[in-house]
């Protein structure tokens, strides 16, 4: 039994939106993640099947090692062909904005979103969205927007129509943003969904192995090259921080999606409470956040860093050099000294 979380009013306007439009655009966050490509590729696959004239557009390009999902290769990525995606935006009916809470999460795509005339609808589990969307349905205590689609789809009376594909896309997405539901998984609907995933056909083990057993060679190297000479440990505080600048990155042949994981792995060391990721790519630092137990991070990411999420798996960017930025974090992270502290004593009784 899956509870009706979604208010059923939401519902109801959500899919007579969907039945009036003809042309539809689904777009998601900027380095999009395993939940935001696989909420939108199903989304995107389950509105084909109904008939309606669909186009997926990323702002920047999806990881290699997720390109085998169905739907993967015909998304467009808005940073290659800028003008044709902004036709598409503009003559959408429906816009479907999944897996972020405000429009400067979709970079360059912000603007030309935030003008078209065609309908809105946002669909996401982060913290605090802003009001740009004509339908909003926001519940960030679930796992994942993935979990979310399954959700409306099956509300809306389709559950029986969803192909092996469009599920395929709503698992990847539910495994990967709890970290194979190592994270923010403890509800047991999750599991029930999941159950119902694989009655569809999924093939939970083969999407683990293609998503995590499926990297290049010098993603490994770099990873050795992280932990070796640019990882730092506070034992007082419990937290880990780890760095590559961009020169670091090209050295080891980067692609998108290269370093998705990295920012878990000091979490497996024993006292480390948090983990934080700083990247330079784009003339910034992407800033990934994570934690265990009770160390709110995603209020930390908004005070210090420009950004957000859930408590124990955030994100932010900074635009100050790197040292600079990691000598500043060193600062800030005092403000949850205390809680940090806490968690350690938890964590190691």
């Amino acid at each position: 039994m899956i509870t009706k979380i979604i208010k059923e009013d939401l519902i109801t306007e959500t899919k007579a939106e969907f039945e009036s439009a003809d042309s539809i655009v689904l777009v998601s966050h900027t380095s999009p993640d395993g939940d935001a490509i696989g909420s939108t590729l199903a989304l995107g696959l389950f509105l084909q099947s109904q008939g309606k004239k669909v186009a997926v557009i990323y702002p920047t390009a999806i990881p290699e090692n997720l390109n085998w999902l169905p739907g993967a290769k015909e998304s467009l990525i808005y940073a290659n062909n800028p003008n044709g995606a902004n036709e598409l935006i503009k003559n959408a009916d429906l816009i479907c904005c999944l897996d972020f809470n405000e429009l400067k999460r979709i970079g360059d795509m912000a603007i030309p979103v935030a003008e078209a005339p065609g309908r809105k609808l946002l669909i996401d589990h982060h913290t605090n969205p802003s009001s740009f969307a004509d339908i909003l349905i926001s519940y960030p205590l679930m796992s994942s927007t993935s979990e979310m689609i399954f959700r409306v789809i099956c509300r809306m009376g389709y559950f029986a129509e969803m192909s092996v594909e469009c599920a395929t896309c709503i698992y990847l997405g539910m495994m990967t943003d709890t970290g194979a539901f190592t994270f923010n998984s403890n509800h047991p609907e999750i599991y029930t969904i999941i159950s119902e995933l694989i009655k569809k056909g999924v093939n939970k083990d083969e999407v683990y192995r293609r998503t995590y057993n499926n990297n290049k060679e010098s993603r490994y190297r770099m990873l050795g090259h992280l932990l070796s000479n640019n990882m730092r440990i506070n034992k007082d505080l419990g937290v880990a921080t780890l760095w590559l600048t961009e020169e670091e990155l090209m050295r080891y042949n980067y692609e998108a999606g290269d370093t998705e994981g990295f920012v878990n792995i000091p979490l497996e060391i024993k006292g480390v409470v948090c983990s934080v990721f700083f990247k330079e790519t784009e003339g910034k630092i992407r800033i990934s956040f994570r934690s265990l137990g009770d160390v709110p991070l995603n209020e930390f990411a908004k005070k210090y860093y420009n950004g957000g999420g859930h408590l124990n798996a955030s994100g932010g960017e900074s635009f100050e050099p790197m040292q600079e930025t990691l000598k500043n974090f060193e600062t800030n992270i005092l403000d949850l000294k205390d809680v940090l502290k806490k968690e350690i004593e938890r964590q190691t009784k």
